[in-house]
Formats: C-alpha cells, sequence, structure tokens
C-alpha cells in the first residue's frame, strides 16, 4: 500500500543516516535509517601504519584533503595524542580541505579551527571535489604537496579509492598528491527487518535519498531480484542521478545536497 505521507529512505553511512534521519523527522517527514554502505576502521596492518605515519607528519602538507565526514572521524581517532589531534595543525600553515559541510562539522568537532578549513559556499551547487577544488587552487603551486584522507573499497587497498579527479587538478597545476585510507567501506548486512523495508519501499511510494553511487550498486547487490520500476528516487548528484535510472529506478530526481532543499524536495514530491 502507497505510503500517505512524506516518508524518506536515508541509505548513508550508519552515523550520518542516523542524524539525517533524526533531522528530516523533526521536519515532520517520516524518515528511515537504511545505510547502505558499512563503515569501519583500516584493517590491513599496512594500511595502519600508513596512517600512522600520515598521522605525524601532516605539517609536510601544505594542505590535507578529507573526503568525508567518516575520513574525519577515523583520521582524528579520539584516543588519538594532542600531538596528532585536530588542534595540532593550528600549529602549522597546513590548511584543511572539505567537499562539504558535513565533513566541516566533523572536523571542527575533531578539533581543527575553523580558520584553517576551505571548502565551498552554503549557496555552491554541489559539495564535491569539482566545487572544492574552484576554492583551493589558488593555494596549489609547484612543489606544493596535499595528503588526500579517504576511504578503502577492500581491506588490500593501497591508499584507498577516490577523489583522482583532485589529483590531477592538483598534478597539472604543478603540485603532488599522496593518498591514505583512514577508513573501509564495504557492503551493508541488512537484517531481515531491513530487507522487508527495502523490498515494501521499492513500490510504496517512499523517496529514496540516495547520495552515494556505491550505495545504489550495494542494494542491487544484497536485493538482485528486485524491480525498481516504481521505486522514487532522489539523489543529490548528477552522477548518482545517472546510477539511479541505470539500476533501474522509475522516478529519478535531483536538488542540492543542502538538509533544506533535501527536506522541501522530498515534501513536494508527495505534493504532485
Amino acid at each position: 500500500m502507497p505510503v500517505q505521507s512524506p516518508r524518506a529512505i536515508v541509505t548513508r553511512p550508519a552515523r550520518e543516516a542516523t542524524q539525517w534521519a533524526a533531522d528530516l523527522q523533526a521536519r515532520g517527514i517520516a524518515a528511515l535509517a537504511l545505510p547502505l554502505i558499512a563503515i569501519g576502521p583500516v584493517t590491513n596492518p599496512a594500511l595502519r601504519e600508513e596512517l600512522q605515519q600520515a598521522r605525524a607528519c601532516v605539517d609536510r602538507y601544505c594542505a590535507v584533503m578529507f573526503v568525508s565526514g567518516n575520513a574525519a572521524q577515523y583520521f582524528f581517532e579520539s584516543n588519538m595524542p594532542l600531538a596528532l589531534s585536530g588542534q595540532a595543525l593550528a600549529a602549522t600553515k597546513t590548511r584543511v580541505w572539505a567537499p562539504g559541510p558535513g565533513t566541516v562539522a566533523a572536523l571542527v568537532q575533531a578539533g581543527v579551527a575553523t580558520e584553517r578549513i576551505d571548502a565551498p559556499g552554503a549557496d555552491a551547487a554541489q559539495f564535491d571535489s569539482e566545487a572544492l577544488w574552484q576554492v583551493v587552487a589558488p593555494q596549489i603551486g609547484p612543489g606544493d604537496r596535499v595528503l588526500i584522507v579517504r576511504g578503502a573499497n577492500a581491506p588490500t587497498a593501497e591508499g584507498g579509492n577516490g577523489r583522482e579527479w583532485l589529483a590531477r587538478q592538483i598534478a597539472a597545476a604543478g603540485g603532488a598528491v599522496d593518498f591514505v585510507a583512514a577508513y573501509e567501506r564495504g557492503a551493508p548486512c541488512l537484517d531481515a527487518q531491513q530487507l522487508v523495508l527495502a523490498q515494501a519501499a521499492a513500490s510504496d511510494g517512499s523517496v529514496w535519498l540516495l547520495s552515494s553511487s556505491e550505495a545504489i550498486a550495494n542494494l542491487r547487490a544484497v536485493l538482485p531480484a528486485q524491480h525498481w520500476g516504481m521505486a522514487r528516487a532522489l539523489t543529490t548528484h548528477p552522477r548518482i542521478a545517472q546510477a539511479a535510472r541505470a539500476a533501474g529506478f522509475g522516478s529519478v530526481h535531483e536538488c542540492r545536497p543542502a538538509f533544506d532543499e533535501v527536506a522541501a524536495s522530498i515534501e513536494s514530491l508527495y505534493e504532485q
């Protein structure tokens, strides 16, 4: 039976999904968290050693870029000595780059001073590498080195995965890039109740809030026989919208990733 009031299925990793669902509920939207990406610390000993070394030498970089709030959270562990904490960046000239407000919030929580953080403005069309580069490009010249802190899709993924586009822009400007994996991403392990929810939401009018192409791939993997022709998706980037259409979602809408616009878009879908 179709849902009669705005309901969103939030597919971000658990920490973000829980917060987004709570914020949407406060807005009057019956949001449910269904994390489609599992997040955890890196487990490969070699990757953990690389991470420790990167933490110890951030002052060697003109900038450190964190791809997400999870990258910040796992790079600045709660039990990390003060010398390696976000507060230590205050004693260096190292800038801290973030692609969007969620990452900025995680960095501030980790102790990074806001005046050291560069990020796209709140009115940016997207919160991604392209928008970030427009802000930070003037910082990079020949010989400058940037550390990109990201996630790994597998325990053996050297340096992690993602942000190659940004690395190419830095290289073209004469700089150089090092990568380090601060956390691992993986497929979710959905329980029976979550699987029932996902199957029902494929046709009951729920709005799937999709903020990652990887989450879409994981959804297809856990429900390989599911038909998505009656499902509605709200995506926060053109590349994610393309992935949702390729997965078979019958209705795909796009909006900026800012919370107020996401909430308004969910509400408007129920008014149509």
